[in-house]
């Protein structure tokens, strides 16, 4: 059999229909690991369904226990010859509230709907539509090699990551050995567009930053307290426009990441961000001077005002509040001081005038990325190329936040992340959703990279 076959027999698993049933039995788990009532359907879906669906394609698989208790993993390996390259593979289970009765049509969020070329349900793009056409593709190949893949593979799956992954740090110390491999290369987040394949090394950190103004208890009427009474909304306004200004520039330097490389500037040279007709349409005259959308996006740091909270918005008082409060989170890429943040902003506005503003951060995700000079990089740029005649966006970094430095860091190894979701999929929201014709080629992406994999008798130099 050939790599031909194997792409080929990925692309039939979409068109026999196998693809969609088995995605829509994985989506009637919910899976939402915020609802701590949720814990028996997290453990569910690694035995009932992950456990079995491996050892149909020949792995060892077993469940490890969550160090906090919150979310159990499912570690699982198939091993060939100690001479053959090693990928760990990473998915998972758990997913966002269902929001049901919010969707289009009165969708039912734990079926998978097919509606023209989107298929609706939760976790269909986020993530077990993207974990299981990796799986899928790892069947075809190996079927089209005989019951061999040429290669190692070992999995994790983990239900904690919409809880912020609290423990998979921890899991992957503890398992560093059964872990080991030559290369990580997994599936999550959104390409940069439905129809350009992209590989994105690494993923931006993000830090939560909560602005606290309380003057005193209770509101005021404005009347009779108007102009000697301080206004914690007010204050807290003017404060954060200190830090970024009305066009979403980063004013605080502290906040920046270094400047831009060539390198970076290179690899972003032909990457162009163009929203569908369905995705918000990008604001003109906002972000830092002097970048292009996909630097700005993929290479610089922003500062976002995520809730602002004073007074009573439904019921407006004519009263002063007492209090106000925002939260901010900054997205920052590799390179940047995140040490000692807090510390900074809290000097920066005293020096500013707002002593009275305390400053606190919670939320924090660590940036990572894979090297550039990396030769996996190039084998799997070649490799998507030549599945689909395409060349690649290979972007520094994904624009949001994952648990990439557990791998990149504690588990050393390079990362390489093959996204098969799109931008306008509303990850995270009411009518989340995949496209077919997406989910066709990154089938037959897959089974191009794994098979091309198992034609390597070393890791790339």
């Amino acid at each position: 059999m050939t790599r031909a076959d194997a792409i080929a027999r990925a692309r039939h698993d979409i068109a026999s229909g196998a693809f969609l049933a088995e995605l829509d039995r994985r989506v009637a788990y919910r899976t939402e690991s915020q609802n701590p009532a949720r814990a028996e359907e997290l453990r569910a879906y690694l035995e009932q369904e992950m456990r079995p669906a491996f050892a149909a394609l020949d792995f060892d698989s077993r469940l490890v226990e969550s160090p906090s208790g919150k979310a159990p993993f499912l570690l699982a390996e198939h091993i060939e010859s100690a001479s053959a390259p090693t990928v760990l593979i990473y998915g998972h289970g758990d997913v966002v509230d269902g929001m049901e009765g919010e969707w289009r049509d009165d969708r039912d969020p734990w079926h998978a709907t097919i509606a023209g070329t989107r298929v609706y349900g939760r976790g269909t793009a986020d993530n077990k539509g993207q974990h299981s056409i990796n799986l899928a593709a790892l069947r075809a190949v190996r079927a089209a090699r005989g019951g061999k893949l040429g290669f190692n593979a070992k999995f994790i799956v983990e239900m904690g990551e919409e809880i912020g992954s609290p423990d998979l740090a921890t899991v992957c110390a503890d398992n560093r050995a059964a872990l080991k491999a030559d290369l990580f290369m997994a599936s999550d987040g959104p390409r940069l567009a439905a129809d350009r394949p992209t590989l994105f090394l690494g993923c931006r950190g993000g830090i939560r930053i909560h602005l606290d103004v309380n003057l005193r208890d209770g509101g005021h009427h404005s009347g009779n307290w108007g102009g000697v009474l301080a206004n914690p909304a007010t204050i807290l306004v003017n404060a954060i426009a200190t830090l970024v200004d009305g066009h979403g520039r980063l004013r605080l330097e502290r906040l920046k990441p270094p400047r831009l490389t060539n390198q970076i500037k290179s690899f972003l040279a032909d990457v162009n961000v163009e929203p569908t007709a369905d995705e918000p349409a990008l604001a003109e005259n906002w972000g830092e001077e002097g970048l292009s959308a996909a630097e700005r996006l993929y290479a610089w740091n922003t500062l976002e005002v995520l809730a602002l909270s004073a007074g009573n918005i439904e019921r407006p008082a004519n009263a002063i509040p007492g209090h106000a409060n925002a939260v901010l989170q900054l997205r920052f890429v590799v390179g940047t001081r995140i040490d000692g943040l807090v510390d900074a902003i809290s000097a920066h506005l005293v020096e500013q005038g707002f002593p009275m503003i305390e400053v606190r951060a919670a939320q924090s995700f660590a940036a990572s990325r894979t090297d550039f000079d990396s030769p996996w990089i190039k084998w799997a740029a070649e490799s998507v190329q030549r599945t689909t005649g395409k060349a690649p966006a290979v972007l520094p970094n994904f624009g949001g936040s994952l648990p990439n430095d557990v791998f990149s860091e504690i588990l050393g190894l390079p990362t390489i992340w093959v996204p098969h979701s799109y931008p306008g999929c509303s990850q995270h929201a009411p009518n989340e959703h995949i496209l077919l014709p997406l989910t066709e080629e990154a089938l037959t992406v897959m089974a191009g990279l794994f098979w091309d994999l198992g034609d390597l008798e070393r890791p790339p130099a």
